[in-house]
C-alpha cells in the first residue's frame, strides 16, 4: 500500500477533509461534490413529506355521524404568513449565534428543512397512531389525548428533530467543533418543526372559529393563538432541542468513550423531560398558576440559555486565542493573528475594510479568517486527543494557505480606515501668476522664465547664446 493511500485512509478515519482541487472548472466541482447530491435528494424528500402532510390535512375525515371537513387552502395560506415572522426571527438568531466557525449554508438548510418536513411528518403519523392505540386501550377515556401529548409526543418529536443532528455529526464531525454549532443546528431544526406545527394549529383554529358560532370573534381567537404560540411560548421547541445539540457536541469533542455515549443520551432525555413538563403544564395548569409557572420557571430557563450562549462566545474566543498562540510561539504565525481571529468585532472590522477595497481583498480576508479558525480548532482537537497525528498534514496545508493569503488579505485591521469614495467635487487649484516681467508676465500667453522667447522668434535659440567655454 502506497504512502499516499495510507495518509488518505488516516485522514478519513479522523474525519479530516482532503484538500480540494481548485484547478478543475467550477461546474465540474459542483457536480462531483457529494454534498450537491445530498442536498438535491433531501430537497426531494422534504417536498414529498410536506405534500403528504398537506394532503392529509386537507382531506375530509369520515366519522360515524358524518364527515369532518379538511382544512382548506385559504386557511393554510393565512397560517403560513402568521407563522413566518417567528421562523425568520429564529433563523436570524441562530445564524448570528454560530459565529466563530459557521457551518456552510447547505447544513443550515438541511437542518431547517428536516425539522419543517421530515420531523413533522414522522411526528404526525406516530403521534396519531399512538393516540389511537391509547384511545382503544382507554376505552374512549378523554384523558388519552393528554397522555399522548405528555408521555409520547416529547420523545417522538425530540427524536425526530435530533435525527438530522446525528446525521450531520457522522458525515462532517470535523466541522461541528463548538457548542454554538450544536445550538445553531438544533435550533434551526426546532424552528422548522415549530413553523410547520404552527401552520397546522393556526389553520385548525381558523377553520374551527369560522364554523362554530360559540367562539365569538373568530379573528380575535386566531390572533390570540398566534400570539400564544408565535411569541409568548415560541422558545419551546428551540430550547428543548438545544439540549440534544449540546450533548452531541460534548461527545464529539472528548476522548472519553463513556462520555461519547452518555452525553448525547443525557442531552436527549433532558430535552424530552423539558418538553414533557411544558406539555403537562399547558394541559393542566389553569388560571393564575399558568402565569406563575411562566414567569417563575419558563422565562428563567430561557434567560439561562441566553446567558449560556453569550458566555460560550467568550469561551470560544479564549480557546481560539490560546490555540493560535501555540503556533505564534513556534514562529509559524504572526503575533497579531490570535487577537484578530479571536475577537468578533475585530474580525468584522477587517471584513468591512476589505469590502471597501474590492472583491478580491474581501474574499482573501474571509478565507484567511476561516483558515486560521480551522487551524485553531484543529489544534484544539489534537490537544484533546480527538485527532491523532494525521492532523499534522492538515495543519501544514492550512499554514501554507495562510501564507499565500497574506499579501492580499487584511490580517491586521487596527488603524486602517474604510476606503470609501469621496462625494465632494475636487476644487480647481489656483496657481499664482508668474512674477517675471515682459509679455510672459501677468496677461502673457507663453511660459515665463529668464531669457525665454516665443518659439520661432529671432531671439529664440535652443541653446543660450551666452553659454560658451570659460574665458582664458
Amino acid at each position: 500500500m502506497s504512502t499516499d493511500t495510507i495518509a488518505r485512509h488516516r485522514r478519513l478515519l479522523n474525519g479530516i477533509p482532503s484538500q480540494p482541487d481548485v484547478s478543475e472548472p467550477l461546474p465540474k466541482r459542483i457536480l462531483t461534490n457529494p454534498w450537491t447530491w445530498i442536498g438535491v435528494v433531501l430537497t426531494g424528500i422534504y417536498a414529498a413529506c410536506l405534500w403528504s402532510q398537506y394532503a392529509l390535512m386537507t382531506a375530509d375525515i369520515p366519522v360515524r355521524d358524518g364527515t369532518v371537513p379538511g382544512i382548506n387552502h385559504s386557511a393554510i395560506r393565512d397560517s403560513f404568513w402568521f407563522a413566518m415572522p417567528t421562523l425568520i426571527f429564529w433563523i436570524v438568531v441562530f445564524v448570528i449565534a454560530d459565529r466563530f466557525r459557521p457551518q456552510r449554508l447547505l447544513l443550515w438548510y438541511l437542518a431547517l428543512g428536516w425539522g419543517a418536513a421530515v420531523a413533522t411528518f414522522f411526528s404526525l403519523h406516530i403521534n396519531t397512531w399512538a393516540s389511537e392505540q391509547l384511545s382503544i386501550g382507554g376505552d374512549g377515556d378523554p384523558t388519552t389525548g393528554a397522555r399522548t401529548a405528555i408521555y409520547i409526543a416529547p420523545f417522538v418529536e425530540e427524536a425526530a428533530k435530533a435525527t438530522v443532528l446525528f446525521g450531520i455529526a457522522m458525515l462532517v464531525r470535523y466541522q461541528v467543533v463548538t457548542k454554538l454549532n450544536g445550538v445553531a443546528l438544533a435550533g434551526l431544526s426546532a424552528a422548522g418543526f415549530a413553523f410547520t406545527e404552527n401552520i397546522i394549529y393556526y389553520a385548525r383554529a381558523i377553520m374551527y372559529s369560522s364554523s362554530q358560532i360559540n367562539t365569538g370573534d373568530a379573528e380575535a381567537a386566531v390572533r390570540e393563538l398566534v400570539w400564544l404560540r408565535g411569541f409568548w411560548t415560541a422558545f419551546g421547541h428551540p430550547l428543548f432541542t438545544m439540549m440534544t445539540g449540546l450533548g452531541l457536541v460534548v461527545a464529539l469533542r472528548t476522548h472519553s468513550k463513556v462520555i461519547r455515549v452518555l452525553a448525547p443520551l443525557i442531552g436527549f432525555l433532558l430535552a424530552a423531560l423539558l418538553h414533557m413538563m411544558f406539555n403537562s403544564q399547558a394541559t393542566f395548569a389553569q388560571g393564575p398558576m399558568r402565569y406563575v409557572i411562566y414567569f417563575a420557571v419558563a422565562l428563567p430557563l430561557v434567560a439561562s440559555a441566553v446567558i449560556y450562549a453569550v458566555r460560550q462566545l467568550f469561551t470560544e474566543s479564549r480557546k481560539i486565542r490560546a490555540r493560535l498562540t501555540d503556533y505564534v510561539r513556534m514562529g509559524w504565525l504572526q503575533p497579531v493573528d490570535p487577537e484578530t481571529t479571536s475577537r468578533v468585532r475585530r474580525r468584522a472590522w477587517a471584513l468591512m475594510v476589505a469590502a471597501t477595497r474590492g472583491w478580491g481583498v474581501l474574499r482573501a480576508t474571509l478565507s484567511l479568517q476561516r483558515t486560521l479558525t480551522e487551524l485553531a480548532y484543529l489544534r484544539d482537537a489534537e490537544v484533546k486527543g480527538v485527532i491523532d497525528a494525521a492532523g499534522q498534514a492538515r495543519a501544514t496545508e492550512l499554514l501554507y494557505q495562510t501564507r499565500s493569503l497574506r499579501g492580499l488579505a487584511i490580517d491586521d485591521p487596527q488603524g486602517q480606515r474604510l476606503s470609501l469614495p469621496t462625494l465632494r467635487k475636487a476644487r480647481p487649484v489656483d496657481y499664482p501668476p508668474p512674477s517675471y516681467p515682459g509679455p510672459a508676465g501677468l496677461g502673457g500667453n507663453w511660459p515665463a522664465g529668464p531669457g525665454s522667447a516665443p518659439l520661432g522668434s529671432q531671439l529664440y535659440s535652443r541653446v543660450d547664446p551666452k553659454w560658451g567655454p570659460p574665458p582664458g
